[in-house]
């Protein structure tokens, strides 16, 4: 078999461990409890056996449901495990084997996962995921001292966009943890990336907004959180920004 075939797989059975540890973050986060300790069913609590446990693989041959009780296991285990691998693999793609850049860009798009995830069921951003990333995005790039500015300043201008919106609505438009999203989001993309990511996040925001109102799931006065819609657009940027800025570009010169 060709070498890049096998670091494939083994960048994708690497993605689906790392999302089945996302999984247990965000369930212990919800729940305030420890990192430590052996995996557990959430709803009997039983302790699960290392069999039990293949991303995945165990979902489907338990047919969705907890070996002990029966319960059914929710589909965002699975999800996130596929999602986290797919977005491994994406990145091997994008760094071109350069060790530090992926180890660095696997950290932070786990962490912008767990975040999504996380926003999506609770309305809320968790500092104990957001802000380790942001220190280790800011370090990163304060080791590569030539490029440093355009990465703080797209996290200034980004952030103190979202402290506008969040300071003269009294945080009814945009909450604080925004705010400290758009920094990372600026460390991590730089200028002029994090204007594809927002104008992205504002866009899929507007559209799934609407779609909801004319399902009648949302109204006017509903609150959605809006972490997920960045983190989108986030990863849009990041991997293809610049090809975006150029097709604007060029759709402004042919008009």
């Amino acid at each position: 078999m060709n070498t890049e075939y096998i670091l494939y797989i083994f960048i994708f059975v690497f993605g689906l461990i790392i999302g089945s540890f996302l999984n247990c973050v965000i369930y212990r986060l919800e729940h305030n409890k420890k990192l430590t300790g052996r995996s557990f069913c959430p709803n009997c609590k039983h302790k699960l056996h290392w069999k039990d446990l293949f991303p995945v693989f165990s979902f489907l041959f338990l047919g969705g449901k907890c070996k002990y009780c029966r319960k059914k296991i929710s589909w965002q285990y699975p999800i996130v495990e596929i999602s986290t691998a797919l977005m491994f693999l994406l990145i091997f793609n994008f760094v071109n084997f350069n060790f530090v850049n992926l180890i660095f860009l696997f950290y932070i798009s786990a962490s912008l996962i767990a975040i999504f995830i996380y926003d999506l069921k609770h309305y809320i951003i968790p500092d104990k995921i957001l802000l380790p990333a942001i220190i280790i995005t800011l370090v990163f790039r304060f080791l590569i001292f030539y490029a440093f500015l355009k990465y703080v300043l797209a996290a200034l201008i980004a952030a103190g966009f979202f402290f506008i919106i969040f300071f003269f609505s009294k945080g009814r438009a945009m909450g604080f943890g925004d705010v400290k999203l758009a920094v990372l989001m600026g460390l991590l993309l730089g200028w002029p990336n994090i204007l594809v990511a927002l104008f992205l996040a504002f866009f899929f925001g507007a559209v799934v907004g609407l779609v909801l109102m004319i399902l009648k799931k949302k109204g006017l006065k509903s609150k959605m959180p809006f972490g997920p819609f960045l983190i989108i657009g986030t990863f849009l940027a990041l991997f293809w920004g610049q090809e975006l800025i150029n097709w604007y570009l060029k759709l402004l010169l042919i008009t």
